[in-house]
C-alpha cells in the first residue's frame, strides 16, 4: 500500500509561513463559522471564508502554502468527484476538502482554515472561478470534466468558458492536467497545458460541443470508421485524444492497462466515470488504483444528494439536476417509479427557465409523473409539449401521501432540492 504521508513536514510548513494577520484571519474565520453551524444558520463553509478574506485578502494564499492541491472543475459533477478523490487520496494522509460544495474563493478558504494544518487538498472549484483560484493556490493538478450549458442568463457561454480555462492554463505551465478526452471543449481548453492525463467516461449530452471551439467547423461524431465515443473536427486538427484511463463495465482501466473494479453505493455510470476521473487525479499523487478504489465504496451521499429517506413507507431518492446535461443523467439513474420534479428560479437555480426546452423528458412517459416548485407551471408547459402525462401538487407533505407506499424518485434544480431536503426533516 502507499506509504501514508502525515501532516508532518508540510503540515509545519503551513503554519510557520503564515503572518500574523493570516494567523488572526483564519482563527476568526473558524470561529464565524463555528458560530454560524451552532445557531443553525447554516455550515459556516460561506461566512467563514467571507470574513477571513475581509481580514486577510490573501489569506487564500496562506492556507494553501505547503499543501498538495488538486482542484475539480466543470459544469457537472464536480462535488462528487471531490468527495471520490478526497476519499481516494485520504489513504496517504489528511485531506482538506470542501465537502459540502461552497465552490467559491470563500468556501476554499473556510475549508482549509477548519481543516488546519494538512498535506493535502482536494478542491471543488465553480468553473468560473478556476483562473482565481488557481493563481490564489498553485494546485498541483487540476481536474477537468465537462463544459455544457448552464444559467445562461448570468454565466458565460460554454466556447467562452472554455477559453477562459485555456489562458488560465497557459499561465500555469507546471499544473498537471487530468482532463476529459470526451468533450472537444475540454480538450481544446486543455491543449494549452503541457502535462495532460486523458480520461473517458462518456459523453452522453453533445449538444454544446457540435461546433469546434477553436475553428467553428464541424464536429464529426459517429461516422464511417469512427470508433464509440470518437469526435474530430472537420475543419481543424482538433480530434479526441487517445485516454490513458477509461471506464469499462464497472470498472476503470488505469494508464497501466490493468482493470480495476469500482463498487460505488451512488447510482448510475455517469457515477463510474466520476470515479474515473477521481482514480486519475489519485495516481498522479501516487495512490495507485488498487489502494485508491476501496474508500470510494464508503461514499454513499453528498450533501443530501442520492441521499435514501425512509416516510411513510415511501422510499424518497433525492437527485439533483440543474442544467439539461444533468437532466439527462438523472433519468438514467432514476428507477422506473412515481417521479417528483421541482423546479424554482431563484438566484441561485437562475433566474431563466427556457433550458427546460433543451431537456427531452420523454423518458418520464409512462411513469406517474408529479410536479411542484416555484415554477411548476412553466414545467408544466413543458411536459404538455413533451406529451408526458403529469399532475401538480404543491405540498411535498401531500406529495408523499399522493403515492403508494414503495420508491419515490425526486429530480430537483439546487433551492427545489433544497427546500425538499428541509421538508424531509419536517414530514412524520
Amino acid at each position: 500500500m502507499a506509504t501514508p504521508a502525515g501532516s508532518g513536514t508540510l503540515a509545519r510548513v503551513t503554519d510557520a509561513s503564515m503572518p500574523l494577520r493570516a494567523k488572526v484571519a483564519s482563527t476568526v474565520s473558524r470561529t464565524a463559522a463555528a458560530l454560524s453551524r451552532a445557531a443553525g444558520r447554516g455550515d459556516g463553509s460561506v461566512i467563514g471564508g467571507w470574513i477571513g478574506l475581509k481580514i486577510d485578502p490573501d489569506l487564500l494564499s496562506h492556507l494553501a502554502t505547503g499543501r498538495r492541491i488538486a482542484l475539480i472543475s466543470g459544469t457537472n459533477g464536480k462535488t462528487t468527484t471531490t468527495r471520490f478523490t478526497a476519499a481516494a487520496i485520504s489513504v496517504r494522509g489528511r485531506v482538506a476538502t470542501n465537502s459540502f460544495g461552497a465552490n467559491m474563493p470563500t468556501g476554499h478558504t473556510s475549508a482549509l482554515a477548519k481543516a488546519g494544518a494538512t498535506a493535502f487538498a482536494v478542491l471543488e472549484v465553480d468553473e468560473h472561478y478556476l483562473p482565481q483560484v488557481m493563481t490564489a493556490v498553485h494546485p498541483e493538478v487540476v481536474a477537468l470534466l465537462n463544459l455544457s450549458r448552464d444559467q445562461l442568463d448570468r454565466a458565460k457561454e460554454v466556447a467562452m468558458m472554455a477559453d477562459l480555462w485555456r489562458q488560465a492554463l497557459q499561465r500555469e505551465p507546471a499544473v498537471r492536467v487530468v482532463a476529459n478526452a470526451d468533450d472537444p471543449m475540454v480538450v481544446w481548453a486543455a491543449s494549452t497545458a503541457r502535462h495532460v492525463t486523458w480520461f473517458s467516461a462518456g459523453q452522453r449530452w453533445t449538444d454544446d460541443s457540435w461546433v469546434c471551439p477553436a475553428c467553428g467547423a464541424h464536429i464529426r461524431r459517429g461516422e464511417d470508421g469512427m470508433a464509440d465515443n470518437d469526435w474530430a473536427c472537420a475543419g481543424c486538427d482538433l480530434r479526441r485524444p487517445d485516454p490513458q484511463w477509461t471506464v469499462e463495465d464497472d470498472g476503470v482501466i488505469a494508464d497501466d492497462g490493468r482493470w480495476h473494479q469500482v463498487r460505488l453505493q451512488l447510482p448510475g455510470r455517469v457515477n463510474v466515470g466520476n470515479a474515473a476521473t477521481a482514480l486519475a487525479v489519485a495516481a498522479a499523487f501516487g495512490v495507485r488504483p488498487e489502494h485508491a478504489a476501496p474508500p470510494l465504496a464508503a461514499v454513499a451521499s453528498i450533501a443530501g444528494r442520492y441521499a435514501v429517506v425512509d416516510r411513510h413507507g415511501r422510499r424518497v431518492r433525492l437527485l439533483l439536476a440543474k442544467n439539461p446535461a444533468s437532466w439527462l443523467e438523472a433519468f438514467e439513474m432514476a428507477d422506473d417509479a412515481p417521479t417528483l420534479l421541482a423546479i424554482n428560479a431563484r438566484d441561485p437555480d437562475g433566474l431563466d427557465t427556457s433550458w427546460l426546452y433543451d431537456v427531452d423528458f420523454a423518458p418520464l412517459r409512462g411513469r406517474d409523473v408529479i410536479i411542484s416548485g416555484d415554477r411548476a407551471y412553466d414545467l408544466a408547459v413543458r411536459l404538455d409539449v413533451n406529451e408526458v402525462p403529469f399532475r401538480h401538487v404543491p405540498l411535498f407533505a401531500d406529495i408523499v401521501r399522493a403515492v403508494p407506499p414503495g420508491p419515490l424518485e425526486v429530480i430537483a434544480n439546487y433551492t427545489a432540492f433544497q427546500d425538499i431536503r428541509a421538508e424531509l426533516d419536517r414530514v412524520v
